[in-house]
């Protein structure tokens, strides 16, 4: 989240209004659960935004904010492998390009470690 512009942080945040008491009862379709490393996790639509979250002993935690339609929130909602900032990405994009590539051709495809 700090690393989006301050402007958009508030617009999203004035629209993300959610308290840990309400996410027994999310509903609608803005809103979506998804399973990762053994924990639930919530997934908020925020007008071009994903915002990922899940309840945490002091409050709300945010896990990722995400641009919809992109191959990052593409692969953060698949489950599939993503770089953090701090990795290199274009070793992530050889990796998801490769793994498109296995299933088009129904070849295995090469694997990078």
């Amino acid at each position: 989240m700090s690393s989006l512009p301050k402007d958009l942080q508030l617009d999203l945040l004035s629209e993300f209004q959610i308290l840990p008491e309400d996410l027994n009862s999310l509903s609608g379709e803005q809103f979506a659960q998804i399973k990762r490393d053994g924990r639930t996790l919530h997934r908020y639509r925020c007008r071009d935004h994903r915002i990922y979250f899940e309840r945490h002993s002091e409050g709300i935690l945010i896990h990722r904010v995400l641009h919809k339609n992109t191959i990052r929130d593409f692969l953060f909602r698949s489950k599939l492998p993503m770089a953090d900032e701090d990795h290199d990405h274009a070793e992530a994009t050889d990796q998801f390009w490769s793994m498109i590539n296995e299933t088009a051709s129904g070849a295995p495809a090469n694997k990078h470690s």
